[in-house]
This record gives structure tokens, C-alpha cells and sequence, in this order.
């Protein structure tokens, strides 16, 4: 607003610490807070109280440095009641405690005393510049790194079908030492659902065997992101070089699953038509096997 006349003077007000009399002394040591003081700008800041009545600046004393000097020596019984320093403009002092709030600062203020110990909430906030603003930011938006779904499935029980969906058997490994990271898949008759969308790695290993030595048998990874229509996305395949042989085949795919509810895998296998390939499998570790890791985000 405007001022008719000088602007008044604002700043900080301070009361400087009791001095005590000396008999036969004029000039006295200024004090605030145990320290000298000399934060003013001219003598007439200064309301100075003796015996109960106001000195006039410059007439009934004067300020230089950290030294206040009155007109005339002091006498014992003479009681200097106080001195207050009114609007010092260059120095607005120490704030109180919880005087200071968030309108106050400047937009590119950063500061903290505590540290923080652990991961923060998604709700915590951080400051970041946003084209030279300061703007504060949720850490569920910017959180990431690291993997946060990581699973691994497994046949308990062997599947002995040609060229179809392996819809039964399916089970989370249960070894002692597993552990999975996140809420992890989940199975319905052969079809795998995601528990978060993000860039899948999909790893299917199968031990095989044989009833005959068909040209060629194996596996196959098969994709929908309509949760209806599934193509084969990976495959892998074999040979046997004689009745009930022994063999390994996998293949692995990046699936991209930005909607759960529509993005599903599932695992086939793969024949000649000439005989008949079983999975083989076992309930106490892994003979043939699913793993699946969240990369990162889609």
C-alpha cells in the first residue's frame, strides 16, 4: 500500500538483555541473547527506559557500535528498565518457532533435518523442477527399477496329449526355499492370468518322452490379448531317435500386458501325429517348468 510520507520502518523488534548499573558509568555494553549487539541502523530505533521514563535519543544518550552511552554518568539506585530496538530493516533476526509456513518460501527451497529409513510411502512426496518451478511430486509416480513380479509354475502330474493346450497338472512351486516377488500369477485349466500389466518374460522348459520316434515333437508358448483368440507366439521342437526317448525342449517370448483382463498365455504341445509325447513332471521339483518376470513397466 502507499504511505503519505516516509514508509514506515518494519523489520525485527528486539529487546536487548537487562544491563545492570554501574556507579559513576555513562557507556554500557549492548547485549542480545549473551551476544554484542550492533543490528540497527541509527539511534533512533532505540526507546531506551530509565528510572521509568523514556530517554530521548541523541539528547539523553547515544549508540555507537555495540555501546550505548547516556548524556551523563549513572549513580547506584538508577535502574536502566529496558531497551527496545524498533525496526532494523536489514536484519529480520531469528523466526519463532512455527512462525514460518510453507507462503513464506520461496519456490526453490529445499531443506530437511530427519533422514528417511526405509522406502517411502506411495504418498510421500518429492520436489523436482519442472521447467524451473518447483513442483512437489507423488513417489508412486516416479517409483520403478527392480523387478516386482517374479514367479514360477510347474506340472505336478504328467500330460499326455498331442497337440493341445496343457489344461490340467498345473501347480506354484511349493520347494522349500521358493519364494515368489508380488501377488504372482494365477492358473484356470491351462490359462495363466498376470496379477499387473508391464513386459513379461515368459520361459517354458518341458522334459519329453516319446511313445515312438515321431519326426519331430515339443512345445509351444500361445498369446491372447482378447482373452479369446490364441496364437503361437514360440515354439520349440525335438526329435526322438528311438521309442520312449528321453528329451528337453524350451522356448521363451517377451509378452507386453497392458490389460489383464484380456492379455493370457498358455502352453501346448507339439507332435507328428505318431505316437504320443508326455510331459513329464513331478510334484517335488521342477522337470518341467514356467517362469515368469515382470521386466518393468509397459
Amino acid at each position: 500500500m502507499a504511505y503519505i510520507g516516509r514508509e514506515p520502518v518494519t523489520g525485527n523488534f528486539v529487546k536487548l538483555d537487562s544491563i545492570t548499573v554501574v556507579n559513576g558509568q555513562a557507556a554500557y555494553t549492548m547485549n542480545n541473547g549473551g551476544s554484542a549487539f550492533t543490528a540497527y541502523d541509527n539511534v533512533n530505533q532505540f526507546l531506551v527506559s530509565l528510572n521509568g521514563i523514556l530517554q530521548a535519543p541523541t539528547d539523553s544518550f547515544t549508540v555507537s557500535g555495540s555501546t550505548l552511552t547516556f548524556a551523563s554518568n549513572l549513580a547506584t539506585g538508577d535502574v536502566i528498565d529496558f531497551v527496545i530496538v524498533l525496526g532494523d530493516t536489514l536484519d529480520i533476526g531469528t523466526p519463532s518457532d512455527n512462525t514460518v509456513t510453507a507462503a513464506k518460501l520461496n519456490d526453490d527451497i529445499i531443506s530437511g533435518q530427519t533422514a528417511l529409513a526405509s522406502e517411502p510411502a506411495d504418498t510421500d512426496e518429492f520436489l523436482i523442477s519442472d521447467a524451473g518451478t518447483l513442483k512437489r511430486i507423488d513417489y508412486s509416480l516416479i517409483k520403478g527399477g527392480g523387478i516386482t513380479e517374479a514367479d514360477q509354475w510347474r506340472l505336478a502330474s504328467n500330460f499326455t496329449t498331442n497337440n493341445t493346450t496343457i489344461n490340467t497338472g498345473w501347480e506354484r512351486n511349493d520347494t522349500t526355499g521358493y519364494a515368489k516377488i508380488g501377488t504372482g500369477m494365477s492358473e484356470s485349466s491351462g490359462i495363466f492370468t498376470f496379477a499387473a500389466t508391464g513386459i513379461y518374460w515368459i520361459h517354458f522348459k518341458a522334459n519329453l518322452l516319446s511313445s515312438s520316434d515321431p519326426e519331430y515333437y515339443g512345445i509351444g508358448i500361445e498369446t491372447s490379448t482378447d482373452n479369446s483368440t490364441y496364437t503361437q507366439v514360440a515354439n520349440s521342437y525335438t526329435s526322438a531317435f528311438a521309442a520312449n526317448a528321453h528329451t528337453i525342449s524350451a522356448c521363451n517370448i517377451f509378452f507386453d500386458v497392458t490389460n489383464t483382463s484380456t492379455h493370457k498365455v498358455r502352453f501346448s504341445t507339439l507332435n507328428a501325429d505318431k505316437g504320443t509325447t508326455t510331459v513329464l513332471a513331478n510334484s517335488t521339483k521342477n522337470i518341467s517348468d514356467v517362469t515368469f518376470l515382470r521386466l518393468g513397466d509397459t
